[in-house]
């Protein structure tokens, strides 16, 4: 599923999918759910979960500065912190709005 617009709007990213349907997703919540390997983790050869420090978020952690398009599946997320590693597919960002 594609969308066919993404745009902030105030705290939530609003997303307008190619079946009609729209999204909200709070900004806040995508930040703390950032799908990087340094925020999620990533898999070792045995199967364990390694990721760093739990991140200290600041208000600006929470502030999109832009967007970007990956591929034909996902978006790059530039925060006002800094972080710009994770890459939100399209079909997670809809797991993501559906779990208000």
């Amino acid at each position: 599923m594609q969308p066919l617009d993404l745009q902030q709007i105030g705290s939530d990213l609003a997303i307008k999918w190619e079946d009609g349907g729209e999204s909200y997703i709070p900004l806040e919540r995508m930040r703390r759910r950032c799908p990087c390997a340094g925020c999620m983790g990533e898999m070792d050869i045995m199967g364990k979960v390694c990721k760093g420090a739990e991140s200290a978020y600041v208000p600006r952690s929470f502030a999109l500065t832009r967007m970007e398009r990956v591929g034909g599946y996902g978006i790059r997320a530039v925060w006002g912190d800094g972080h710009a590693t994770g890459i939100y597919s399209f079909g997670y960002l809809k797991r993501l709005a559906a779990e208000s």
